[in-house]
């Protein structure tokens, strides 16, 4: 096998087809990513895949000799990320399977493995689904949800975003059991998604995080979907994500969500961010928790935190208050998040009791809700 491509391609595929390299393999091979050159496409294929999440990318190259070979992600990544800005000659003993990277002055060899041993991609059962979604569509349900998934392990269907969906519309739910964001993105009425499909999936975050990263690369309006009962393919015309999907059942999320509200308050997003960030630093020396004091009769609301024996701080905010007084806490990073999922120039918090969840929305046409349950203080 021998190609020729400029550095800064190899890297960049490099360092986003090594996001699916197994961290702890329990395989010597898992921890490679297997190239295949081919002549008669003039391009050169990447693949890493943990057993779990699978990406496959595929790069224009100037392919001398068409083969197979499997090689070391992390060595070669370093490797090429320290190799000038040039072109790059990457030729590999067929019996040996030892690749020469040639690069300027430099000459360096690497020691790799046949690609007979590496694990086949997943394939779809013939009970699959295709669809095509906007790209903008996934974007947008990602940011509004993606922050919300639980990290902790033992609640494993947490740590993924439940995505619902059909040709009209995605709705895009993720919890950790602290908070709940909820999405629904409507998806472009003459676009390809307008055949009929019924979607109901719980993705793994870190499989969507690295669809994040491919969406933020993606030229194209549109991404393929492919999915079954145990995976799912995000493709485009050279970037390709495949991952399994979390099993159970996922919590009923809508009967968490409260109905009626005794009172409510608008207010700027930017400026309540604002505010937020600079008190942070000092709920940032403590117990990372702000205190609303909200009033109905001055129509604002004073953000305050106390960090006993260090500092203290308060800041006032006007806003349209209906409902009688409320002093409530939250964690302070918990309501920045959700905030700045949002692209709205006004949200709206609504409240019931201080010991229960309060739901933020944004004053626009973007359908999103944000559920976050208060931090219960002594005064």
């Amino acid at each position: 096998m021998r190609f020729t491509c400029p550095q800064s391609q190899l890297i960049a595929n490099l360092a986003f087809v090594s996001r699916a390299v197994a961290v702890r393999p329990t395989h010597p091979i898992l921890a490679n990513i297997r190239f295949e050159a081919d002549g008669d496409r003039q391009e050169v294929e990447l693949v890493a895949y943990d057993l779990s999440l699978a990406i496959r990318v595929r790069l224009a190259a100037d392919v001398a000799e068409s083969g197979v070979v499997t090689l070391p992600a992390k060595l070669l990544s370093d490797i090429v990320g320290k190799l000038p800005a040039a072109d790059v000659t990457v030729a590999v003993e067929k019996d040996t399977c030892t690749a020469t990277l040639t690069c300027g002055a430099g000459r360096y060899q690497v020691y790799g493995l046949g690609a007979e041993d590496f694990p086949p991609l997943p394939q779809l059962n013939d009970s699959s689904q295709r669809v095509y979604l906007p790209v903008e569509a996934l974007r947008e349900g990602l940011n509004a949800s993606l922050f919300a998934a639980a990290t902790d392990e033992t609640k494993r269907i947490l740590t993924g975003v439940h995505v619902t969906g059909s040709a009209t519309a995605l709705e895009f739910a993720a919890t950790d059991g602290h908070r709940l964001s909820v999405a629904e993105v409507v998806l472009l009425e003459d676009g390809a998604a307008a055949a009929p499909f019924a979607l109901t999936v719980t993705i793994p975050a870190r499989a969507l995080r690295e669809l994040e990263r491919m969406l933020a690369q993606q030229t194209e309006q549109v991404l393929a979907v492919m999915f079954d009962q145990v995976h799912i393919i995000f493709q485009s015309a050279q970037q390709t994500l495949i991952s399994r999907l979390l099993d159970g059942s996922y919590p009923n999320y809508r009967q968490l969500l409260p109905t009626q509200f005794e009172r409510q308050l608008s207010l700027e997003r930017r400026s309540l961010m604002a505010s937020l960030e600079r008190i942070a630093v000092l709920a940032d020396q403590r117990n990372h928790i702000v205190k609303l004091s909200i009033s109905q009769s001055q129509q604002e609301v004073a953000l305050a935190v106390e960090a006993p024996e260090v500092a203290m701080g308060r800041e006032l905010l006007p806003a349209q208050v209906s409902g009688s007084d409320l002093h409530i806490a939250f964690n302070i990073r918990y309501l920045l998040d959700g905030l700045k999922s949002m692209n709205a120039h006004e949200v709206q918090l609504c409240a019931n009791q201080a010991n229960q969840p309060v739901v933020v929305q944004p004053v626009s046409e973007q359908k999103t809700t944000y559920l976050i349950m208060p931090v219960q203080i002594r005064d």
